[in-house]
């Protein structure tokens, strides 16, 4: 099989770090949503069976397809959304359900016809370098800041990724992720009490369509999920230099969204952190190889959706400063390579650099993130500074 030939340890272990960190840093969020909407532990247990096999077999089978990593993951900013309105719209879970299958049929709509690709598009690769470099440099900030509460950990997990990238480069994350777990281990900090062993079973919710869980959920399900998703999910594919059929694979997030929207399945998009982290060197030093990492990150998200709250268990263990830490380290050279890219052409630096910061900052507005207000600022400079220049050199 093509996969095992290709397959690296390095690969399955940025699998592992995409699936600890993406899972870990918003699975509170996921928590709080359902329970917003008076869900009962089933249905919390569906919900995560839902999203598990959603963003394992929407990742793995396409990357296997297309020999390319393919990343999925749940809309983060979405559960936010739904954990604020759900409290206080007073919505039940079957409205929710009907708000879920709506924004899937949006995604897919907008996959159908091609209209997010021809957006994107237009966006010049500096910008959408920046794009990427600004939400991944948050990360880049925490694991730094996760000092304050774990020096000993984050300096030891820097010194180790140091070391490593100077003795053997191709596998600096893995060394690190071992001495860290290690680490843990040994000082008692892994919370073993955590862990259970029970499999998983979906729970279905017929769903109501309502106006007022139409305007006050699915719209800005949709919307976030687009714009704080999707967007910059894009620039971290074209930035890894990867040619993708975007439209499909947006209809493919908006389908499986539709299909196990019943079970707890909120919102499916393409994913930019963990996607850095798979697409990135790190991985493995063929990119046309790149794609065992992404399919191993499927098939334990996979894992997770038919074991819930083993796997949820498992991962939710390990300490914050731990996930904070590897995060922001595994992700050093796609901030780095970012920035490069969207720095280094005179015609769109300014532009980038204002994408970058906007991005950076993490301001929301009317509920929308900064990935997509940082887009609209940088076109606004790249407008202000090269409107009518073209027309203006022409003889």
């Amino acid at each position: 099989m093509a996969f095992l030939r290709d397959v690296k340890l390095s690969a399955a272990t940025a699998g592992f770090v995409a699936v600890l960190v993406g899972f870990t840093s918003s699975v509170a969020i996921v928590f709080q949503a359902a329970q917003a909407f008076g869900a009962t532990p089933a249905q919390i247990t569906s919900w995560m069976w839902a999203l598990g096999l959603g963003m394992g077999l929407a990742s793995a089978i396409p990357s296997l397809i297309l020999k390319q990593p393919v990343m999925v993951a749940w809309s983060t900013p979405g559960a936010a959304v739904l954990a604020t309105a759900g409290i206080a719209g007073g919505f039940s879970m079957a409205e929710a359900i009907g708000a879920f299958m709506v924004c899937g049929a949006l995604i897919t709509l907008v996959g159908v016809t091609g209209w997010f690709e021809r957006v994107m598009n237009r966006i010049p690769m500096a910008m959408a370098a920046a794009l990427l470099a600004g939400v991944l440099a948050r990360f880049g900030l925490q694991a730094f800041a996760a000092a304050q509460t774990a020096l000993v950990l984050v300096v030891l997990m820097l010194l180790a990724y140091l070391l490593g990238r100077r003795l053997a480069p191709r596998y600096a994350v893995v060394i690190t992720l071992v001495v860290s777990v290690a680490f843990v281990v040994l000082r008692g900090q892994f919370n073993a009490g955590s862990l259970t062993l029970a499999l998983a079973m979906p729970v279905f919710t017929a769903p109501v369509f309502t106006l007022a869980a139409l305007t006050s959920l699915a719209l800005p399900l949709f919307v976030v999920t687009m714009a704080s998703q999707n967007l910059p999910g894009v620039a971290a594919i074209r930035a890894a230099g990867y040619s993708m059929p975007i439209s499909k694979i947006i209809t493919l997030t908006g389908v499986v969204t539709l299909l196990l929207a019943p079970f707890g399945a909120f919102a499916l998009n393409l994913s930019a952190i963990t996607a850095a982290i798979c697409m990135g060197e790190e991985a493995h030093p063929d990119p046309k190889k790149r794609y065992t990492a992404a399919v191993t990150c499927g098939a334990i998200y996979v894992l997770i959706g038919l074991f819930g709250a083993a796997v949820t268990g498992l991962l939710i263990a390990f300490p914050r400063e731990l996930v904070l830490a590897i995060a922001g380290i595994a992700l050093l050279g796609s901030i780095g390579g970012g920035l490069n890219v969207a720095l280094k052409d005179d015609t769109h630096r300014e532009a980038a650099l204002i994408t970058f910061l906007v991005t950076l900052s993490g301001v929301v507005i009317a509920g929308i993130g900064s990935a997509f207000w940082g887009v609209v600022a940088g076109a606004l400079a790249l407008f202000v500074q090269q409107y009518g220049l073209r027309q203006k050199s022409k003889p």
